[in-house]
């Protein structure tokens, strides 16, 4: 008797499972929506040229300053603690290699004589394990051009509204990383 009803009983779980996906996949008739119209491939992005064809396309790079160092004018920076742009022509300093000719004047020593922004303290010690390096500077941060690019006049393929912030005047045109690099971290 037991089996029998629990034979009935699955049945009709079957049945009930098996309606339900059958009306749950069922098509209800809908309004045909219009399609957006469509775009050819020069009108995508923001180069407004053909995707197929890289061999033509130059990237925009605007013009750089040709003035010498001290010559430039200095912009402040976008935001706390951000790479200062470089002011000056770089046309034979390239590529750094053996020698970075920018430690010449932007060492610590040595930018006090020549007028020159500083090298931060947080570029002569080892970050990784907190090791200061005497007066050097760290490996990491021998290629400049990693963080640092030149000036440039260019008009901005979208509208920036970026606005920096500034908790110190002074950080508009100095670094202060090594002295906030650890506000917010709790050491154990």
């Amino acid at each position: 008797m037991k089996s029998k009803r629990t034979s009935w009983l699955l049945a009709a779980v079957s049945v009930t499972i098996s309606l339900g996906l059958l009306f749950s996949c069922a098509q209800t008739k809908t309004e045909t929506k219009a399609m957006p119209a469509s775009y050819t491939e020069e009108e995508l992005g923001l180069r407004q040229e053909p995707l197929y064809d890289e061999s033509k396309t130059l990237p925009v790079h605007g013009e750089t300053t040709s003035k010498e160092p001290g010559e430039s004018t200095k912009y402040e920076r976008s935001f706390e603690n951000s790479p200062p742009l470089i002011p000056h022509d770089i046309s034979g300093m390239l590529p750094l290699e053996k020698d970075n000719i920018c430690m010449g004047c932007h060492m610590p020593e040595d930018a006090v004589f020549s007028g020159a922004t500083p090298i931060p303290s947080s570029h002569l010690i080892n970050l990784t394990t907190g090791e200061y390096l005497r007066g050097k500077l760290d490996g990491s941060r021998f290629n400049c051009l990693q963080c640092h690019v030149i000036q440039t006049t260019l008009s901005p393929a979208v509208q920036n509204i970026f606005k920096g912030e500034f908790r110190d005047e002074k950080g508009r045109y100095r670094s202060n990383l090594l002295n906030i690099l650890n506000e917010g971290v709790k050491s154990e």
